[in-house]
């Protein structure tokens, strides 16, 4: 009786921790789990897409496939493990899974975050001295400036008001530190791996322009990598700087030049100009010899000025394109670097991307009517241009300057050849024309009355010995004045 009563009794036993087993089950089966909540839960199915998560209660979670994959792409994990998850929705039964917590999970626990070393969200509130501000999940940290980005920061207000996601660094009750960097440089480690398998140089793809320097423009082509285009690669035009040509923020299209690896550094070299074709394959219509066209100065040299004409093309001024008025000895005698000047295309040197301009044949050549406005004989106004010891260059018009040799002067002792200065205007006689040379010889008028040729000769008149009406005309008013003068004479006898 006493072998009955005692398994009676370990029946009752049994029965008792049986039920407080189910009860317990229960427990966790009448259990509603939250998004944010963690749970450690088994792996039941393993898909293609999704795997099957066991998570104490009545309803199986899923969590997507890639997101348990390792660095290497590789799954890891086999029915049985165990996993540490977090919910992040439900909807009714439906229960979606993630091994990265969400904001829930970090403002209850950034010691976890911490701990695992787990990216956490943050706003950056103000900036400080040494560094940054950052709101977490309601908790107040601070960012070194050293650490908030992997470049070198030029502005930190820029910065101020941006969420990115940090590394807590060191975690106490009062004193949170974070790093973006950290991140940067994990990102950027994996940019690098999988940019050298995917590109080669030749290749041309997007990127974003970050940062401009007097050198050139550095252009990020993936996520933390950036390569550099020289200031001579931005563009098919002459620049001063890359911000006449770009802004930061910019989507760009670049060829890369050149990948090498210096000092444990990537160096990434890039060209903006060489991902589209070169402007030289197919010119503008009006760049044709013969054409008059508007362009830029970019460089003044020795030897002439390089003018452009559009992106990408240039041509040369020689000195002696440069002008029919004076001797030009500097191309910036007469302009100057960045001016718009029109320019008339002389030759086109399509294979050796060459340009013959001439800026003095854009407005013509005024020794072209020089023949038909100062023939020889003709007395004419000019003003004093230049004094010099063997006489006076006197400007005729527009690019026409004559020479009134001081020997010639002097024959008349009535020319005031002494007293005359640069800017004062003076009347004169075309003695010698030679076109061919560009050359005017002028003599001093011999009619005393010279001024009374202005009606014909002052603007470039006909030569004293033209003949027709105009000659008449002439011989007429010669003959007035010789008679006025008579009778002048006669009264003065009386």
């Amino acid at each position: 009786m006493s072998d009955l009563f005692d398994d009676d009794d370990s029946n009752d036993s049994g029965s008792n921790d049986f039920a407080r087993m189910f009860e317990d089950s229960m427990k966790g089966v009448s259990r509603k789990l939250s998004p944010g909540d963690k749970i450690r839960g088994e792996i039941l199915t393993i898909g293609k897409e999704d795997v099957f998560i066991s998570t104490g209660t009545m309803d199986d979670g899923v969590v997507m496939r890639k997101d348990l994959l390792d660095k290497d792409g590789n799954f890891g994990h086999k029915i049985g493990d165990f996993l540490d998850l977090y919910v992040t929705q439900v909807k009714g039964s439906q229960i979606f899974l993630s091994p990265k917590p969400t904001a829930k999970n970090l403002a209850d626990d950034l010691e976890d975050a911490f701990d695992m070393m787990l990216p956490v969200e943050g706003k950056v509130t103000e900036v400080v001295n040494g560094g940054f501000r950052v709101s977490i999940m309601g908790q107040t940290a601070f960012c070194p400036i050293s650490q908030m980005d992997s470049r070198r920061i030029e502005d930190a207000n820029v910065y101020i008001g941006k969420k990115f996601e940090f590394l807590v660094t060191q975690f106490e009750k009062r004193n949170i530190v974070v790093s973006r960097r950290k991140l940067l440089d994990e990102q950027k480690e994996l940019s690098v791996d999988a940019f050298l398998q995917e590109h080669r140089p030749g290749d041309t793809l997007s990127g974003v322009v970050t940062r401009l320097e007097n050198f050139g423009a550095f252009i990020e082509v993936a996520p933390g990598l950036e390569g550099l285009a020289h200031i001579s690669e931005v563009s098919w035009s002459r620049l001063a700087h890359p911000k006449e040509a770009l802004q930061i923020g910019q989507d760009v299209q670049v060829k890369i030049l050149k990948i090498e690896e210096v000092n444990g550094r990537l160096n990434i070299s890039l060209s903006i100009k060489q991902a589209t074709a070169t402007p030289w394959e197919n010119l503008p219509a009006n760049i044709k010899v013969g054409s008059v066209v508007e362009g830029k100065v970019t460089r003044c040299m020795k030897f002439g000025a390089f003018v452009e004409l559009a992106p990408g093309i240039e041509g040369l001024v020689p000195l002696s394109e440069m002008s029919y008025t004076k001797r030009v000895v500097r191309s910036d005698e007469v302009i100057k670097e960045g001016e718009r000047v029109n320019v008339l295309i002389k030759e086109v040197r399509i294979d050796e991307r060459r340009l013959l301009l001439s800026v003095k044949d854009a407005g013509g050549d005024p020794w072209a009517l020089v023949q038909d406005k100062f023939p020889e004989g003709a007395v004419v106004k000019g003003r004093i241009e230049r004094r010099e010891p063997y006489g006076l260059f006197v400007k005729l018009d527009e690019g026409v300057t004559g020479l009134l040799p001081k020997s010639k002067a002097l024959e008349n002792a009535d020319f005031p050849f002494d007293k005359l200065k640069v800017g004062e205007d003076v009347t004169v006689q075309v003695a010698e024309l030679k076109i061919n040379d560009r050359r005017i010889s002028l003599g001093v008028p011999q009619d005393p009355d010279a001024e009374l040729w202005k009606g014909f000769a002052g603007g470039g008149g006909a030569p004293a010995k033209s003949l027709g009406t105009l000659g008449e005309q002439f011989r007429s008013l010669f003959d007035a004045g010789g008679n006025q003068k008579q009778n002048q004479k006669k009264n003065q006898k009386n």
